[in-house]
């Protein structure tokens, strides 16, 4: 059960700016309390402590500096444009921190790939991470982010607008392409929310 010691204050407004619920504790020495995925955080008058199954869930977000991760992600479709989902997976020297999975309606292979790479940015963002590592077994998307490969499709000009925006968020990033077993995960999960 980690404990956390900060400011319940600083701690809440990170928590809030990162779309977490906080509800007002439930004895009168709690100040508050957040839920999310798999980890309770308490806030005592210094200390914050989590609990649960995940509490990496919480701890990223409460804990200052934020720390770097490896982003894997993969997209999925069948028909090309056809039913598409996407994965993704964020990992540190702990272990895997969070992994997903989701229908994301009909898509090319190119921007299914996109909106996972999206929506991996997205959750590195929401946990609190500085620092990013993003890989990827699509070469195209890794070379039309790192500037090497024009994107001719506007929609996936648009796409890779949106991805370097959110490149931009975090202190410092890399992007490179990876054989997809080294990718393994993010597309069991792409592939399993197909699937599903």
């Amino acid at each position: 059960m980690p404990v956390i010691e900060a400011d319940p204050a600083a701690a809440r407004e990170r928590l809030e700016a990162a779309g977490v619920d906080v509800s007002p504790g439930n004895t009168d020495h709690e100040e508050w309390r957040a839920e999310r995925g798999g980890a309770v955080a308490v806030a005592y008058a210094d200390k914050i402590v989590v609990q649960g199954a995940s509490p990496t869930d919480l701890t990223l977000l409460l804990e200052e500096g934020g720390g770097r991760a490896h982003v894997y992600f993969d997209g999925a479709s069948r028909g090309n444009p056809g039913p598409a989902a996407v994965g993704w997976v964020l990992v540190t020297s702990d272990g895997i921190v969070a992994e997903g999975g989701e229908r994301i309606g009909e898509a090319t292979n190119n921007q299914a790939e996109y909106r996972a790479l999206i929506r991996a940015l997205e959750a590195a963002r929401d946990y609190g991470f500085d620092e990013v590592d993003v890989r990827g077994d699509s070469e195209l998307i890794v070379k039309q982010v790192r500037g090497e490969w024009d994107a001719n499709d506007p929609r996936l000009r648009e796409l890779r607008v949106r991805v370097r925006e959110l490149l931009s968020s975090f202190d410092r990033w890399s992007i490179a392409h990876v054989p997809r077993e080294i990718n393994d995960r993010a597309d069991e999960l792409a592939n399993e929310a197909l699937d599903d």
